[in-house]
């Protein structure tokens, strides 16, 4: 989707809604006080990993569904959550697109005290686009897939260094991180089409009867080297309770020049789908991130800095409930 390329007043005169498979982010001038640099402590996460992690699958090539890339990155993803202490799950079926090309689909379930009645949903996506259609020029370079360092990727990393914490210190909490599939297969605009695939179907086949997180948070796009993370509106309008959560936590750590507490844009992503099944679900994502869809979303605009910011607030999130 090439629209948050545009200037903002451009883009927001030109559609209403923007749909998104989506800074270097930090605290105020002032630094950070003893309170916000101690709950950073305790939140406990590894960006340096997450980078390694990203660098690592990265190596893997694209993941467009049915691709060598794909099936490799899927199979580390299984191996490396197992070896963290989850019980891992996977949800494998065949997704016939509009052009009528049969896609096989995989999502990964990683659960942590899957018998706990309070429990965090973390979503991100892990496949990435068969097509670099914000290219401008030329037109061959269009049909190319993209290794999607932040847009996929970024997402892939974080999950992982939060599940190294999870093994370092485990939690009390129920905690599922769900890599969902084929959100950025099809296409955006004018029409959705085969996309946000894996969290549709994730919505439908939930892990358990019942199944009700506390709360559920979208995480996409969040490695971007000038991090500016807004309020999703769709988030505002169905769980405002969730985005305060998630916006006061990052306040408190010290975040609030990365996480912004105002709106920007709606944005359709994998949490709508989940938000259709009652789950009170949020997006967090960078949307402007200039190499969107672009060859260019590469692993040198992801920064160390930015993926410490999110992945601290993330893990705060989860550590906050403990005890309660």
């Amino acid at each position: 989707m090439p629209l948050p390329r545009l200037l903002p007043s451009l883009a927001t005169f030109l559609l209403a809604t923007l749909t998104a498979c989506g800074g270097e982010g930090g605290s105020s001038s002032a630094g950070p006080g003893a309170d916000s640099l101690a709950l950073r402590a305790a939140a406990a996460f590894d960006a340096p990993a997450s980078m390694r992690y990203l660098k690592t699958a990265l190596a893997f090539g694209t993941r467009v569904p049915g691709s060598a890339g794909h099936k490799a990155t899927g199979d580390w993803i299984v191996a490396e959550m197992k070896a963290r202490g989850a019980e891992v799950s996977e949800q494998t079926w065949n997704h016939t697109s509009a052009a009528g090309t049969v896609l096989p689909m995989r999502n990964i379930v990683a659960r942590w005290n899957p018998t706990a009645t309070r429990r965090v949903l973390y979503v991100t996506h892990w496949d990435t686009r068969p097509r670099a259609d914000a290219e401008s020029v030329p037109e061959a370079d269009r049909a190319t897939p993209i290794v999607g360092a932040n847009d996929g990727t970024s997402g892939v990393a974080l999950f992982l260094a939060i599940a190294d914490a999870l093994k370092a210190k485990p939690t009390s909490v129920g905690v599922d991180l769900v890599f969902v599939d084929g959100e950025d297969y099809g296409e955006f605009q004018p029409k959705e089409v085969d996309v946000f695939i894996g969290s549709t179907y994730f919505a439908n086949h939930l892990p358990a009867p019942g199944y009700k997180p506390e709360f559920a948070v979208v995480w996409d796009m969040i490695g971007d080297r000038s991090l500016q993370i807004f309020q999703e509106q769709y988030s505002l309008d169905v769980a405002p309770e969730v985005v305060a959560r998630v916006w006061s936590t990052a306040e408190d750590l010290g975040y609030a020049n990365a996480f912004i507490q105002k709106p920007k844009y709606p944005i359709r992503d994998d949490h709508v789908a989940l938000q259709a099944v009652g789950i009170k679900a949020i997006d967090v994502i960078d949307i402007d991130y200039p190499y969107h869809h672009t060859l260019d979303d590469t692993e040198d605009k992801v920064s160390v800095e930015s993926m410490q910011v999110v992945g601290t607030v993330a893990m705060a999130l989860i550590r906050n409930l403990e005890g309660k």
